[in-house]
């Protein structure tokens, strides 16, 4: 039995020496290690062999087992690691070769429009400042001249979260926080465009919906500032025979207040579907802000003046590019969308 134990180890080497594949690599684990296998065979053979031949024969199996099981282990390591090398060579990228052509994406209308209006108040000095979406009703509220209460506050349907946090429901929370954190109470030439929650839901109203406002403060601002920047606005985003008109309105935080309207620019202020016959678009609220604003935000009335305007993005970036529906703006469709795939000019 011992001449049998040396020629299954000398065949069970040779055959590992010349194995170069994992799977015939398993194949002989289980030819000689199995359970079934030969070195396995010889064990259960030994129950036939006297006590002096059974420690002999039996060190002499450990002994080619566990060498063979080091040898299939440190083998199967190797060939694991080139087949690894193989593999990732045979999937490597040469990121110098050209990419394939993939379609280039269009700019959200919103985002267009959001980004002309940001270049165009730089340009005249105006800084871009951000707020929270999730406001209180002190800032959102309060300190705009809107105490708990107040009637205009029906006009805002809101979200509330608790009684004190809610979605805004205007930008103008930001004038307030800018008007707080500016200790030195220096003047201010501020734009707020951003985010905006109602409970409104239809063709021309979203829940959700974008907004920009204006806030200017120095001492001497009057009204001709005011219309002068407006006049600026509207005809850099909807064209140069753009014309306003100011209607006296109301706003708690403003005084006077101003709805303003623009020419149509389908119609050219003749009539038509859009402006309803009126040859005029809603588009603007504006005012001089109320001195009560000044005050509880930290500016002496009697020393600044100032004006401030407001309005929506979505309806803007309607009108430009001549969207019929407000929905079609927040539901990604991709056949929508890249109809804006070109530049503005």
């Amino acid at each position: 039995m011992q001449e049998q134990i040396k020629q299954i180890e000398k065949v069970a080497l040779e055959e590992l020496q010349n194995c170069n594949e994992l799977k015939l690599l398993d194949e002989l684990r289980v030819k000689y290690l199995g359970k079934k296998g030969e070195l396995t065979a010889l064990l259960k053979m030994m129950g036939g062999l006297s006590k002096e031949e059974r420690p002999i024969i039996g060190s002499m199996v450990n002994k080619v087992r566990d060498e063979l099981e080091e040898i299939i282990s440190s083998k199967t390591e190797i060939l694991r690691k080139e087949e690894i090398a193989k593999k990732l060579e045979a999937e490597s990228i040469d990121v110098t070769l050209p990419s394939s052509k993939i379609k280039r994406g269009s700019k959200h209308p919103i985002n267009r429009v959001i980004e002309e209006v940001e270049d165009l108040f730089v340009s005249m000095g105006y800084d871009v400042v951000s707020g929270p979406e999730l406001e209180t009703d002190e800032y959102c509220f309060e300190r705009l001249n809107l105490p708990k209460g107040h009637p205009a506050r029906d006009m805002q349907d809101s979200f509330y979260i608790t009684t004190e946090y809610l979605l805004r429901t205007q930008t103008s929370a930001v004038q307030a926080r800018a008007m707080m954190a500016n200790e030195e109470k220096s003047p201010i030439r501020i734009i707020v465009p951003g985010k905006t929650y109602r409970r409104e839901d239809d063709a021309t109203h979203s829940h959700q919906f974008n907004q920009v406002e204006g806030l200017v403060i120095d001492e001497g601002i009057t009204f001709a500032d005011l219309k002068g920047t407006l006049e600026i606005f509207m005809k850099h985003m909807l064209g140069e025979d753009t014309k306003l008109r100011f209607r006296p309105s109301y706003f708690p935080f403003t005084e006077p207040s101003y709805e303003v309207d623009v020419s149509c620019f389908k119609c050219m202020g003749k009539g038509c579907n859009l402006c309803k016959q009126t040859g005029w678009i809603e588009l603007l609220g504006s005012g001089m802000v109320h001195p009560n604003v000044l005050k509880m935000n930290g500016y002496d009335p009697k020393k600044y003046t100032g004006f401030a305007f407001g309005t929506g993005l979505d309806r803007l970036a309607m009108f430009k590019y001549g969207i019929t529906d407000m929905r079609l703006l927040y539901t990604n469709d991709v056949r929508f969308l890249s109809q804006f795939d070109r530049k503005d000019i």
